[in-house]
């Protein structure tokens, strides 16, 4: 029995290799996020198939971000795909263009806070104000809300943080970042469990790793499904 809550990362090279991974998992996993990494090895396509063909979810992870009428058209074309969740970064003017792309379509804009592979030391490098991790995710998810967003993404460190804002009343937060107890970190440094970033308030995690590498997906992830129960 599947849980759409567990959103699992495609994050293999190509289409072919998604689906061969969509069909092991099976009826186990219900949603899937492709990224911008399979884009050129058919990620639109496969996106396609899985949807229309197996019925499934599909979270467009493309964190877009450009000046407002570039990304507004950029939208209005993936809004043609029957996409449920698409990725932008939380800027308003961003925010705000992309809400206008997908007018019309049931296509949710999730707005990224901060990456969930960044410290406060990342920050710091790219010259982004000094100030606490949880204060600015909060800040910019409030001003993504108010520019239209249907939800954002945050780290399970910040869900708690995000989801007690007023403006958060009614919208998504999704969570990258989650690894079920005594896997591998990875290149996340803002990680926690399915079972705790579930209870900071988040509406749904993403896993990648932790399913498609190890060796049996099918069982890892039913083990992250019983979790959420």
């Amino acid at each position: 029995m599947s849980d759409d809550r567990l959103i699992v990362a495609l994050d293999v090279p190509n289409a072919l290799m998604g689906l061969e991974l969509a069909k092991t998992l099976g009826d186990t996993v219900s949603f899937y996020k492709i990224g911008l990494g399979m884009l050129t090895g058919g990620g639109l396509a496969l996106a396609n198939e899985l949807k229309q063909e197996h019925g499934k979810r599909i979270f467009l992870d493309m964190k877009l971000f450009d000046i407002g009428a570039t990304v507004e058209a950029a939208v209005r074309g993936l809004s043609q795909f029957d996409l449920d969740f698409l990725t932008v970064h939380g800027d308003p003017h961003v925010v705000r263009a992309a809400r206008e792309g997908a007018a019309g379509s049931d296509m949710k804009i999730l707005a990224v806070t901060i990456l969930t592979s960044l410290d406060r030391a990342d920050l710091d490098a790219s010259l982004i104000r000094a100030g606490d991790m949880s204060d600015l995710v909060a800040e910019r998810a409030g001003r993504a809300f108010e520019a239209g967003a249907d939800g954002v993404i945050s780290s399970p460190h910040e869900a708690a943080v995000v989801r007690a804002l007023p403006e958060a009343s009614g919208r998504l937060i999704v969570t990258p970042g989650v690894r079920p107890t005594g896997t591998d970190k990875g290149d996340q440094k803002r990680i926690a469990t399915p079972r705790s970033a579930i209870d900071a308030g988040a509406d749904h995690i993403v896993v990648g790793r932790p399913v498609w590498q190890a060796e049996d997906p099918a069982k890892s992830a039913r083990k992250i499904v019983a979790e959420l129960a």
